[in-house]
């Protein structure tokens, strides 16, 4: 329980930051799952498209703080190298 005016000022921004947070990884998640749709479609125009978009919107969470910055570099080079093998060679 918030004992000074401080305090509960922090708890209201804690659960600002908490809101916003949870949309960013929110809408990460989905850009996501669009490139994995895109795949399991086997269509790699969709893939490649989708990945373009999602590529930045990941990035941003990794800049917010949202996501590691490791994790979102994973993330994205495995997305890419799903698309990459999907190219008719």
């Amino acid at each position: 329980m918030a004992n000074t005016p401080q305090s509960e000022k922090r708890i209201r921004q804690t659960a600002k930051r908490t809101a916003v947070n949870t949309a960013r990884r929110s809408r990460i998640r989905t850009f996501i799952r669009k490139v994995e749709e895109a795949i399991l479609a086997g269509d790699p125009a969709a893939a490649r498209t989708a990945l373009q978009t999602a590529q930045p919107e990941i990035m941003r969470g990794a800049s917010r703080g949202v996501l590691h910055a490791n994790t979102a570099a994973r993330k994205i080079s495995r997305l890419a190298h799903r698309v990459k093998v999907m190219q008719p060679v």
